[in-house]
């Protein structure tokens, strides 16, 4: 049996949802490759909270958006820690805007990150993650509510979905699960910008548990799907919403 710790690509791990997952993955034991497209400074941060703790890490900036950079970010792991367990995709974007305003740039930039990022993350993730490992994607419990204005940002994160259930048939037989997690409302900067006290106030009363969730709630069930208890889960969407949806 190898005395290495396992290892984890968590992107968008510079803050918010990502951060906390990669802190958790660490706490939990393993090595983590953080990766960030713009948020150095936070990276950096969660790379030195790791190693404070006596646990391995390196910063890896890469845009899910683009192939290259994507290549570069599964290899810098590799070459840091020389196996990839886990892989998390936490990297998106948000904006609203409704259909009828046909914002043709804002909804390509969000398929760009969001859709076309996890189409490559996992497709490198489905070559380069060991047997018996774990692959996790962020979704969203949006999807199920419809809201006005989402609908780019619901259109991605459906497609996400889709693309977990079919990579989990795709890796039949190499023991690797492949999992979405649907946050409902977290208190992010993701989810707050651009949202009144109202706008809040109603997803807070929208949920049975009447707060917003934290981005440890969400790490909390990303650790489960890539932990040993989490290895009879497959091709589900967990909807870790506190009720929302």
């Amino acid at each position: 049996m190898s005395t290495h710790p396992p290892v984890a690509i968590v992107t968008g791990a510079s803050r918010g949802i990502g951060q906390a997952i990669a802190l958790r993955l660490a706490r939990d034991g393993h090595a983590v490759a953080v990766n960030y497209a713009g948020h150095r400074t936070g990276a950096d941060e969660t790379v030195a909270a790791i190693t404070a703790a006596g646990g391995h890490a390196i910063a890896v900036p890469a845009d899910v958006s683009q192939a290259d950079e994507v290549a570069g970010l599964f290899a810098a792991a590799r070459r840091a820690f020389g196996r990839i367990d886990v892989v998390v995709n936490s990297a998106g974007i948000m904006s609203l805007a409704p259909l009828a305003a046909g914002d043709l740039a804002g909804f390509d930039r969000i398929v760009a990150v969001n859709l076309r990022g996890a189409f490559l993350v996992l497709s490198h993730a489905a070559r380069e993650v060991a047997d018996g490992g774990r692959i996790v994607a962020l979704s969203s419990s949006v999807i199920a509510k419809a809201f006005p204005g989402y609908g780019a940002y619901i259109a991605a994160k459906a497609g996400v979905e889709g693309l977990v259930r079919v990579l989990a048939n795709e890796l039949r037989g190499r023991g690797i699960t492949v999992n979405a997690i649907a946050p409902g409302p977290v208190a992010t900067e993701l989810f707050l910008t651009g949202k009144s006290e109202q706008q809040i106030t109603q997803a807070v009363q929208a949920t049975p548990l009447e707060r917003l969730g934290t981005p440890e709630d969400i790490a909390a069930a990303v650790a489960f799907l890539a932990g040993p208890d989490g290895g009879w889960i497959n091709a589900q969407v967990l909807r870790a919403n506190g009720g929302f949806a």
